[in-house]
């Protein structure tokens, strides 16, 4: 299946629009024909984001903007007034940062969330998609991987936040108008106008390529990982899918093929080097150990992943050492490290 062309027309709202996966996602959008309106607080002074893409497609509406806190009912109203779909990213996303600020992460993740799916069908949409996490299942220690169904066993007020929204919008889409549904998203990684390098690969493969020495906490505990183009397109194909496919409907979005341990994360970044200052340390503060199966998104909505870990890591090694990030050493701009906008 391929989202292209089932958008032509659709108005959307991609609240969190501005951000690391955000901003792909609203230009994939625009591409497919669809009409876009983005409410974003801009938290981390990540309007450059965007800048590309405010004049695209003006004679078919192309984006719109609005700045304002997703908290804020007579904000959200207004930004999806006309819309069909909401598509919800914004959050204070990872670990450090909800920990950083945990009654922030509170009302915004949780209580503004829960919020938002209370008001859906005030607000007339046809469509809501969260994105939640794979970081849900925390600790899994079994040899079969992690399903949609499996135990949750969160390690973090991060993933504590989505899964109470989880909670929330599954007990109420079976009365619902609008068709929610649950996307569970692995480790993100890949370029985008709102860069990270606070993320494993890129995080990885960025300090390495520097020349940098890199220290790894427990090597060996494992993660799956989706470049954000993937993501942009699990979200796009959503949205245009039968609303029976997708009605009160959790997902988990990646690739089966696409997990490894941190030490394989960097024994590939290492093939385009001809060397690589590496130390491993155990006893890292976070415990999480989870492989994942992504079997149901592939065989009921037909959707595979055309990007690789193994292909990214070579392109950002080329990009960092060609100088595109030569800001990127302690630059806040490139991470979810401090809130600026946002009370």
């Amino acid at each position: 299946m391929t989202p292209t062309g089932d958008l032509a027309g659709r108005r959307v709202l991609v609240i969190g629009g501005a951000g690391y996966v955000g901003s792909v996602l609203v230009e994939r959008l625009l591409d497919a024909g669809a009409r876009v309106h983005v409410l974003d607080q801009l938290i981390y002074d990540n309007g450059f984001a965007l800048h590309h893409l405010l004049d695209r497609d003006l004679d078919r509406g192309g984006v719109t903007f609005t700045r304002g806190d997703l908290r804020d009912e007579r904000v959200v109203a207004a930004a999806a007034a006309g819309t069909d779909d909401v598509v919800l990213l914004a959050s204070l996303v990872g670990d450090p940062i909800c920990a950083k600020y945990p009654e922030l992460a509170r009302t915004v993740n949780a209580d503004g969330a829960k919020r938002i799916v209370d008001a859906l069908d005030r607000l007339g949409v046809r469509r809501f998609v969260f994105t939640s996490t794979c970081s849900n299942y925390g600790i899994h220690t079994s040899d079969a991987l992690a399903t949609e169904t499996s135990a949750l066993n969160p390690q973090s007020l991060y993933a504590r936040t989505k899964i109470e929204v989880e909670e929330h919008l599954l007990a109420a889409a079976p009365s619902l108008d609008a068709s929610a549904t649950v996307l569970r998203i692995a480790t993100a990684y890949g370029m985008s106008a709102r860069m990270r390098f606070d993320l494993t690969v890129s995080q990885f493969t960025r300090e390495l390529a520097a020349g940098g020495e890199l220290l790894v906490y427990d090597a060996d505990t494992w993660r799956p990982y989706t470049h954000v183009r993937d993501i942009a397109k699990a979200v796009m194909t959503v949205l245009a899918a039968g609303e029976e496919q997708v009605r009160g409907e959790v997902f988990n979005v990646g690739d089966n093929t696409q997990q490894f341990t941190k030490r394989m994360i960097v024994d590939e970044v290492a093939k385009h080097l001809t060397s690589a200052k590496v130390s491993y340390r155990d006893g890292d503060t976070d415990p999480r150990n989870y492989r994942v199966a992504f079997d149901k998104i592939a065989e009921q909505l037909g959707f595979r992943v055309d990007n690789t870990v193994q292909a990214y890591v070579g392109a950002l090694v080329a990009a960092v050492q060609g100088g595109v990030f030569a800001d990127a050493a302690g630059n806040p701009r490139y991470g979810n490290t401090e809130v600026r906008h946002l009370g």
